[in-house]
């Protein structure tokens, strides 16, 4: 009886990884993954482009995070008229982010991460394998802005919130 309390104590903690996620004013990752389309993806590279959210979401075409997606999807011409760039990751496959790009009409990449590494870099937190739903809005190479409890219908707009926010 022992061993299994002991099992299944060692269990949970293997499924509750607790991180520190990057601070505002720390040096934004330099990491790299591929996208739904399989191809390379340099994070420095979209940070030269512009502000940058990286946002990080537990799965793929699940109800919250279906709802974080539509939201920046639908607030699409705004986010670019403020010259923000958005990376999605999860730690999904390139196909399944390919059909939910599609089925959803996703017009962002998204970044597979089925290692975790990204979300280690930016010290994502993980629960029952899948990683915190959490933000970053990057800017110069620096993180300006994170949201340890990301939103779903409203992420947009939090975004938005926050960039309008910075010095300029």
């Amino acid at each position: 009886m022992k061993l299994i309390t002991t099992l299944i104590s060692l269990l949970g903690l293997a499924l509750v990884a607790k991180g520190e996620p990057l601070a505002v004013g720390t040096a934004a990752p330099e990491v790299s993954a591929v996208d739904q389309n399989g191809q390379p993806v340099v994070f420095k590279d979209f940070y030269a482009k512009g502000p940058t959210l990286v946002y990080f979401y537990p799965k793929a075409d699940t109800p919250g995070c279906t709802k974080q997606a539509c939201s920046i999807r639908d607030d699409w011409d705004v986010l670019k008229t403020k010259g923000i760039h958005v990376l999605g990751v999860s730690g999904d496959k390139p196909d399944s982010l390919k059909k939910f790009e599609e089925k959803y009409k996703l017009p962002f990449t998204l970044v597979a991460d089925p290692e975790g590494q990204v979300a280690g870099a930016f010290g994502v937190p993980f629960m029952a394998g899948f990683a915190k739903r959490i933000s970053f809005l990057v800017k110069d190479g620096k993180i300006v802005w994170n949201m340890p409890s990301a939103s779903t219908a409203e992420h947009a707009k939090d975004v938005e919130k926050a960039f309008d926010a910075l010095p300029k």
